[in-house]
């Protein structure tokens, strides 16, 4: 079996640079639990003035950012709006359930936007019998839709909708650097419209962990209880947070270099394969793209024969397989990917005839 010479199962996968391994070795650092790190609480600043709030929380996990945001929202037996298929309600482990004690209410739709009218259907109405409706939450970008950027336009009008309800709007930011990066639209532009926010540091941002929840001071100081609470309690972090304060500045600049690989890689094998692309806009949008393989190829067998020469690459849903691209794989590296995608397609569709 080949070495691994090429990894797009996730942009989760990038190692930390020398550059930012300094900056980790060299970080200030302090007790977080009693906000004493100096470089956590940087980071907080700087994050929670990018996205012109008034605060923001270092976390361990997007999945912990996102869950506090529905425990400090919600009441127990209440039912949050998500869309069907959201991280909060596939990835989650059905944290929602146990933590906050609510359920999910899951709206499809067709890339990610759901529609405000769909939202004013979902929500309950006030009889004893039924549980209160309490928290909408969105994605961006979209990542089981293939990466897609939701619009301005959508978050403003599930925004105001929210707004004439009385209900807060959370977004599950995982990848909202990749969708500013595409939009050229600025990160406080997106959260002026969002109650709070969790933002990932460890996708395309290359660092090691961490997220960072974001909203105004006194829902970042009821964030601070439920990150306790659920043992995020980092003491000396600041060895991390420096990792994200290093990747704001120098890696952030080239995030759309890897929408540009995405595009690369499905370009080569759409053109030399039967596959066809499966992202739910009809392209690649940012950093991800879904490949369908079609009926004849066994995608799990395709995986396996591409592992075995050389390229991991993620399961998808039914005949498809996910490609994630990121800052450790170059546009060269791109290429010589999608070519070993070519030759293990062509052996698996051999072995089928």
């Amino acid at each position: 079996m080949s070495s691994i010479l090429f990894d797009v199962r996730s942009d989760t996968v990038t190692k930390p640079t020398p550059e930012m391994r300094k900056a980790m070795a060299e970080a200030e650092v302090g007790d977080d639990v009693y906000a004493e790190d100096p470089t956590v609480n940087r980071l907080q600043s700087e994050i929670a003035a990018l996205f012109g709030k008034e605060s923001a929380l270092f976390v361990p996990s997007g999945v912990m950012g996102n869950q506090v945001a529905i425990a400090i929202h919600t009441q127990r037996s209440d039912e949050i709006i998500v869309e069907s298929e959201s991280h909060i309600f596939h990835y989650e482990t059905a944290a929602p359930a146990i933590i906050a004690g609510v359920q999910m209410y899951c709206i499809p739709s067709e890339k990610g936007e759901i529609s405000s009218s769909a939202i004013g259907e979902a929500i309950r109405p006030g009889d004893y019998y039924f549980p209160k409706t309490s928290l909408i939450c969105i994605e961006q970008t979209h990542n089981r839709h293939g990466g897609t950027v939701l619009s301005m336009e959508s978050i403003q009008d599930i925004s105001s909708f929210a707004s004439s309800k009385n209900l807060p709007l959370h977004c599950d930011g995982a990848r909202i650097w990749n969708a500013c990066a595409e939009s050229g639209i600025a990160p406080h532009e997106y959260a002026r419209h969002l109650d709070t926010l969790s933002v990932c540091l460890s996708k395309g941002l290359g660092a090691p962990a961490g997220s960072v929840f974001i909203g105004s001071k006194d829902q970042v100081d009821y964030a601070r209880h439920w990150r306790k609470l659920l043992g995020g309690g980092m003491r000396q972090s600041g060895i991390l947070a420096a990792a994200g304060l290093y990747a704001l500045e120098h890696h952030r600049q080239h995030l759309k270099e890897d929408h540009e690989k995405a595009r690369l890689f499905a370009k080569i094998i759409l053109e030399n394969t039967s596959c066809i692309l499966a992202n739910s806009s009809g392209m690649v949008e940012t950093n991800i793209l879904i490949i369908d393989c079609g009926q004849e190829c066994d995608p799990i067998s395709l995986k396996h024969e591409c592992s075995k020469n050389g390229l991991e690459i993620s399961s998808g849903r039914g005949q498809c397989l996910r490609a994630v691209f990121h800052r450790d794989i170059s546009l060269a590296d791109t290429t010589k990917a999608a070519m070993i995608f070519i030759e293990s397609f062509e052996r698996i569709m051999e072995q089928c005839s």
